[in-house]
C-alpha cells in the first residue's frame, strides 16, 4: 500500500465500514468470501497500462481535443453474452464514431458499456406482483430475473459467472480489434442489416465514402499508409456498484505504485450511490483508474466541491468525468450552477453528457420509454450550455444496441408508444435502437469544430 493512501486509512475493503446503498446481503456469507478470494486469484480483465492510457485520452477530452462515445447495454445479461450481440455493439460503436470523427474532426475515445455492465440500481428493495413480494431483480451478477424466491435470491456464485462472461466479451472484442476488424479502410465490415432500408443509410453512406475516399487520397499522394486508423483503442466500463466484485479483482500494481479496479477501465459511481459518506466513494478515491461519477439535478454545488475533493486530490487530468443527467426539462436551469461550481474550484474535469437517464417516462402502457426528441434536446442543450460557459462538452453516454429493438419512440421510423411491445427486450432501462443511434451520431457530427 502507498503511503499516501496507508495515511488517509485507505483499503480496498474500507468501503465496508461506509453505509453500502445498493448492495444486497448475501445470506451464506461465507461462502461470498470463497468466491471473492477465488476471484481474487484469477488473472485481471484488463491491465494497468490499459488504464493509464485511457486516462490520458481523457485528458485530451477534458481539454476538448477528443471527444468521448461511451454506449451499450443498460444491463448486461448472461445469456447475451454471445458473438453475434458482441459484434452488432461493436458495429454501432465504431459506425457512431466514424461519424462523429468526421464531423467533429477530433479523435473519438470509444468506451463500450459492456464486459461487466450486470449490475443495476433498484428504486426499491422489493418488487410485488399479485399477493407475493420478492427482492428486486438487480443484475445477472447479484440475481436472476425470474420471479421465484430461488431467483431472486443474491447468490454469490454469480459473480464468477460474471468475471467468465466479462473475460470472453473482452478476448472476443480483443480478437476482432487485433484482426482488423476496425480498420477504417474497411468500414463495409460494420455494415449492420438496417443499412438496407434505413432512411440514414444513404447519409451515412455518403459519409463513409468520403472517409474512405480522403484515406485513400493521402496514402496515393504520399505513399504511406495510415497505420494508426487500421486498429483503434477500445476500452470498457462498468457501474462499480457490486463493490464486493470490484474490490476481488483490486490489485496494487508495484511499478505504478498504486492501486487498480481491474474488472474495467473505468468504472463509475452511480446517482444513487454517490453521497459524499458512502462506500462508494471510499473505494472510489482509492483506485488509480480514471473514474465516473453521475451528477444529477439534486447534485448541490457543495456537494459537488467535496466530491471533487474526495475523489481527485491532486487535481490529476484525465482521472475524474463528471457525468450529467439532467432531463431535457432541466438542464438549461441546472448545468450552468455545476459548470461554475468545478470552474471556481479550478478542478479538471472530463465533462460528459447522459441525455438517457434523465428523459424515462412510463407509456401508456405501463412500459418505460424514453423519447428520442427529449434526448436529442438533452444533448443539444448541453453542447449549447458548456459552448456559453467557456467549457468543452467532451462526450456523450448512451444506452443503446445495434438490434432493432422498439423500446424509445421517435426516430427516423417515428416510432410511438403503440411500436413499443414490438422489439421490447430490455431487462431493466430502454435503449437506444441502431437507427437512434445513428441519428443522435450524426447531430453530434453537426456540431463541427464549435463543441
Amino acid at each position: 500500500m502507498s503511503a499516501s493512501k496507508a495515511e488517509a486509512g485507505w483499503h480496498p475493503a474500507s468501503w465496508r465500514d461506509r453505509t453500502a446503498g445498493q448492495i444486497p446481503a448475501y445470506r451464506d456469507q461465507q461462502r461470498a468470501e470463497a468466491v471473492m478470494a477465488e476471484l481474487a486469484r484469477l488473472p485481471p480483465l484488463v491491465t494497468s497500462w490499459e488504464v493509464d492510457a485511457l486516462r490520458d485520452q481523457l485528458a485530451l477530452a477534458g481539454e476538448g481535443k477528443a471527444f468521448v462515445l461511451q454506449g451499450g447495454d443498460c444491463a448486461e445479461s448472461f445469456a447475451d453474452c454471445r458473438s453475434d450481440a458482441i459484434v452488432t455493439k461493436l458495429k454501432i460503436l465504431l459506425q457512431m464514431s466514424v461519424v462523429i470523427v468526421s464531423g467533429l474532426k477530433r479523435p473519438v475515445v470509444r468506451v463500450g458499456r459492456m464486459a461487466g455492465q450486470y449490475a443495476k440500481p433498484r428504486s426499491t428493495d422489493t418488487e410485488t406482483r399479485g399477493a407475493e413480494t420478492l427482492p428486486s431483480y438487480r443484475g445477472d451478477i447479484i440475481n436472476r430475473n425470474a420471479f421465484t424466491p430461488q431467483d431472486r435470491e443474491p447468490d454469490p456464485e454469480l459473480m464468477l459467472r460474471a468475471y467468465e462472461r466479462s473475460a470472453l466479451t473482452l478476448n472476443f472484442v480483443r480478437s476482432l480489434i487485433d484482426g482488423g476488424f476496425a480498420d477504417l479502410h474497411h468500414p463495409e465490415n460494420w455494415d449492420l442489416d438496417w443499412v438496407q432500408h434505413s432512411p440514414l443509410a444513404e447519409q451515412y453512406h455518403r459519409l463513409v465514402q468520403t472517409v474512405s475516399d480522403g484515406l485513400d487520397f493521402f496514402e496515393s499522394l504520399t505513399g504511406k499508409s495510415i497505420d494508426q486508423v487500421r486498429r483503434v483503442d477500445f476500452f470498457t466500463g462498468h457501474e462499480g456498484l457490486h463493490l464486493p466484485y470490484e474490490q476481488a479483482q483490486t490489485r496494487f500494481i508495484e511499478r505504478r505504485q498504486g492501486w487498480y479496479d481491474l474488472t474495467t477501465h473505468f468504472p463509475w459511481i452511480g446517482v444513487r450511490t454517490s453521497q459524499p459518506a458512502s462506500a462508494h466513494v471510499e473505494y472510489f478515491r482509492g483506485i488509480s483508474n480514471p473514474i465516473g461519477l453521475k451528477i444529477g439535478p439534486d447534485t448541490s454545488p457543495a456537494a459537488l466541491r467535496g466530491l471533487l475533493q474526495t475523489l481527485n486530490p491532486t487535481n490529476r487530468a484525465g482521472r475524474l468525468t463528471l457525468i450529467h443527467r439532467l432531463g431535457a426539462a432541466r438542464i438549461r436551469k441546472v448545468l450552468p450552477e455545476l459548470i461554475a461550481t468545478v470552474s471556481e474550484a479550478g478542478a479538471h474535469v472530463v465533462w460528459i453528457c447522459d441525455p438517457m437517464h434523465g428523459n424515462t417516462e412510463t407509456a401508456t402502457s405501463g412500459l418505460k420509454t424514453r423519447r428520442l426528441e427529449n434526448i436529442v434536446a438533452e444533448l443539444e442543450a448541453a453542447f449549447e450550455v458548456h459552448r456559453a460557459a467557456g467549457s468543452h462538452l467532451g462526450g456523450v453516454h448512451l444506452e443503446l444496441t445495434g438490434e432493432h429493438v422498439t423500446e424509445c419512440t421517435g426516430g427516423a421510423r417515428g416510432l410511438t408508444d403503440s411500436d413499443l411491445e414490438r422489439g421490447y427486450r430490455t431487462q431493466v432501462d430502454p435503449r437506444l435502437n441502431y437507427e437512434q443511434a445513428m441519428e443522435v451520431a450524426l447531430r453530434i457530427a453537426g456540431h463541427g469544430r464549435g463543441v
